[in-house]
């Protein structure tokens, strides 16, 4: 997967969500490059670099995370998994807000606390933005996604008030073939059945998940970064764009239609958030000098498609 320029420094760290997309593809980076990884595994502990953890009862082993240098925190429900019922939603606050809370409370008790937690959230913090760019700066949006968001984050006080240093990794979509929104994508696309999505007019902040890697193993390495940081290339562009850089790449018509209406029936209430607009610009990653390797739509889906 993806693999980074060794470090200086050997360093430990914790990663929860590591079987997931991102988190698997985190993991193999470190190891690739020489760090020692312990995941978090929500059974008893089998081998010696895992840590047994249940988010839904607040608990963390914590002797598992004596020792080590950094935790990356990325467990939680899949956004869109599912349709969005009453049930699901609440799943998708507990399991990162709870998650959240636990991690941060067993990092808090270690004598000798990491240096930095690094807890990845979401765009879904600024809600709709419209054709207007938004950076760091821009307050929490309304809606669902942005209160989960605002918990979500908020959750992590507990690290913050023991002196580690926090950094909220605001994440956009992750370009990949393996999983998440765009591994569904890309059958589609391959067999000539994708298009836009309702008018197309709204912006998707996207990322490559070689940059999604590279830049959460920045927020680690790079002291000068708390607070929240967007994960998002340089360039966000709209659904029609997507649509019609996914067809340049692969090469496929892309002649068809969601309406809006049929995602409303599909997705429920998830429904809005496809169709809503978020133009989210990385203002810190690049004022501290992170270099994307692949910055532009076309780049991202390349990459991906390999």
């Amino acid at each position: 997967m993806v693999s980074m320029q060794r470090s200086a420094s050997r360093k430990r760290v914790a990663v929860t969500g590591a079987s997931g997309l991102i988190g698997s593809a985190l993991v193999h980076s470190l190891r690739a490059d020489g760090h020692d990884v312990v995941r978090l595994v929500r059974r008893p502990a089998r081998t010696a670099d895992e840590v047994e953890w249940d988010p839904k009862r607040l608990y963390v082993d914590a002797a598992g995370l004596v020792g080590v240098d950094s935790v990356v925190h990325l467990a939680g429900a899949g956004v869109g998994e599912r349709r969005w019922t009453e049930a699901y939603k609440k799943e998708i606050r507990d399991s990162r807000v709870l998650g959240t809370t636990a991690i941060a409370q067993a990092l808090a008790s270690l004598a000798e606390p990491p240096e930095s937690l690094v807890c990845g959230t979401a765009l879904g913090w600024y809600g709709d933005t419209g054709s207007r760019a938004v950076d760091e700066s821009a307050p929490a949006g309304t809606g669902f996604l942005p209160e989960v968001c605002v918990e979500w984050e908020a959750a992590a006080a507990p690290a913050e008030e023991a002196g580690i240093r926090v950094a909220y990794a605001r994440t956009g979509l992750v370009v990949a073939r393996e999983g998440g929104a765009w591994g569904r994508l890309f059958p589609l696309f391959r067999a000539g059945l994708g298009g836009r999505m309702g008018d197309g007019r709204q912006y998707w902040s996207f990322i490559s998940l070689h940059d999604e890697v590279a830049a959460l193993r920045h927020l680690v390495d790079t002291p000068a970064l708390s607070g929240p940081v967007n994960l998002t290339a340089p360039e966000p562009v709209t659904n029609r764009e997507v649509t019609a850089a996914m067809g340049r790449v692969l090469r496929r018509p892309t002649l068809f239609t969601v309406p809006a209406s049929a995602l409303r029936t599909v997705l429920g209430d998830f429904a809005e958030d496809v169709l809503g607009s978020q133009r989210v610009l990385p203002g810190r990653l690049l004022e501290t000098g992170f270099d994307f390797a692949f910055p532009t739509i076309d780049d991202a889906i390349r990459a991906a498609a390999r």
